[in-house]
């Protein structure tokens, strides 16, 4: 540290940002690069990169590239990869594109939908309800007698 330059400090960061345990966002909160999260973020989350540490939650949706889960979710989930680990907990819907591995105790309390495209779940499922319920009846079945007697 002493001696240094500020750019050569720049040069031996990780480029990752860290919200500690102690830590609580209040609000949307839009990163570019990777975040690890042990504290509290309150409102909706919009970045690349993700990892929620056993100690961390969010409460809100999410949006991001990639996400590690070991702490709690509350809110939708729309990333191209996400992994949830042992002690993740998520209340919300689960939206993937690329893959989505669950370890062994995760729990999860919402719809899980792979899809190629970052839509939102309940459009395509409403759509889909509605093509269900837009089918016509089938009508009563019809009695038909058969003179015929065999015995068998």
């Amino acid at each position: 540290m002493f001696g240094k330059k500020p750019s050569d400090l720049l040069d031996t960061q990780s480029g990752r940002s860290y919200l500690g345990e102690t830590m609580q966002v209040e609000g949307d909160f839009h990163y570019s690069g990777a975040v690890d999260v042990a504290g509290l973020i309150d409102g909706n989350v919009y970045g690349k990169e993700m990892i929620i540490f056993d100690t961390g939650s969010v409460k809100g949706n999410l949006q991001v590239s990639k996400l590690n889960v070991n702490g709690h979710v509350e809110g939708q989930i729309v990333a191209d990869e996400i992994i949830l680990g042992s002690n993740s907990v998520v209340k919300g819907d689960i939206v993937f594109k690329t893959s989505l591995k669950t370890e062994e105790g995760a729990e999860i309390d919402g719809y899980i939908k792979g899809t190629k495209s970052k839509k939102d779940i309940r459009d395509e499922e409403d759509k889909d309800i509605e093509e269900i319920v837009a089918r016509p009846e089938l009508g009563k079945p019809k009695l038909v007698k058969d003179n015929k007697k065999e015995a068998v």
